[in-house]
């Protein structure tokens, strides 16, 4: 069946971004292959919006059934696939159709075929391939904003109110090794036996500016009962109320969490979220993560996820013993200490 307004619903938001995207210093040329249409067609939207204003690219829609999901909610719904599909309890990190179709409903509670949920994508610029929507979704005046002026005011409330602040972040650790350069005969490539697998070391680790590392480590994907039993873990280990700073995946954002907040965690507990977009503000992404799978834990092909997670504790044991290496992860991000 048609569903002719997600059509009109999706060329009402490109055309918005479109003039977005121009605000924001982007050429004509870029906002057309980033936004898949020709250039001419972008000129013609900035002409109708500086002639009537941005009101001027709204759509005007017939009589008939409203649009399921409004141009705000198909703006948001990269954003939630972004942090990957194992957020959403999904076993493997892969965006499929259907799962995205119930994400959808689980987030607002709206039902799309699987067929619709192929085209809707393609209409945001998602692809079965290499989705775009990172770059075309990501404000960098606002993660600017956030490193000049946010930042240093979360800084200065940790320690007016005595919080550890500590910045949280989720990654996957595999029985594949770490790929690096080795030297070896000439002519001969050296070899590294791996397990082809998709089994592997789900972990939550924070980090604060003072160069302490925390970590919880599961065998399947993370939760977040997950996020609530490592924030205990961390007041527990700090000792102090706590100021939290991490990104909007869902399980930092669903079920356990707020009702964890509602129980009383609120009175210790001060929950920040990073920009959308915006995985180089986090020290893990700007640096630890690659750290840890590519420096510490290089060469290194284990048998099964025990040895694995043997390997990964002796590299965050080894991690610890050097706080200026942290220090710099954080500098890696723009954030000044």
């Amino acid at each position: 069946m048609e569903t002719p307004h997600l059509d009109r619903v999706v060329r009402e938001w490109r055309r918005l971004r479109a003039v977005a995207l121009h605000d924001s210093g982007w050429l004509e040329v870029d906002i057309a292959a980033a936004l898949g249409v020709s250039k001419g067609t972008v000129s013609k939207w900035l002409s109708v919006a500086e002639a009537g204003g941005a009101e001027a690219l709204l759509s005007h829609p017939s009589a008939g059934s409203p649009p399921k999901l409004t141009v705000a909610q198909l703006g948001v719904i990269p954003e939630f696939l972004w942090h990957g599909a194992e957020t959403y309890g999904f076993r493997g990190d892969v965006w499929t159709c259907a799962r995205i179709a119930q994400v959808i409903r689980w987030e607002f509670g709206v039902s799309y075929h699987k067929d619709h949920v192929s085209r809707l994508l393609k209409e945001l610029g998602w692809t079965p391939q290499i989705p775009i929507t990172r770059a075309l979704q990501r404000d960098q005046a606002a993660i600017e904003q956030w490193r000049s002026v946010v930042w240093p005011e979360l800084r200065h409330r940790a320690v007016r109110e005595r919080r550890t602040l500590v910045f949280i972040d989720e990654s996957g650790f595999y029985l594949l090794p770490g790929r690096v350069k080795t030297y070896g005969p000439i002519g001969k490539t050296p070899v590294l036996d791996k397990w082809l697998t998709r089994d592997h070391l789900s972990v939550m680790a924070g980090c604060t500016p003072a160069g302490k590392v925390y970590t919880l480590v599961r065998p399947d994907a993370l939760t977040s009962e997950h996020s609530v039993a490592f924030l205990e873990h961390l007041r527990r280990q700090t000792g102090r109320r706590l100021l939290v700073i991490w990104d909007g995946s869902r399980i930092h954002r669903w079920g356990a969490v707020p009702d964890f907040l509602a129980r009383g965690a609120a009175r210790w507990l001060h929950l920040e979220a990073l920009p959308g977009y915006a995985p180089d503000l986090s020290p893990w992404d700007s640096g630890g993560w690659n750290h840890l799978k590519h420096v510490e834990m290089r060469n290194i092909s284990c048998m099964d996820l025990e040895e694995l997670h043997l390997e990964l504790h002796l590299a965050i044991g080894r991690l610890r013993q050097k706080p200026q290496l942290i220090h710099s992860f954080f500098a890696a991000a723009g954030l000044t200490l």
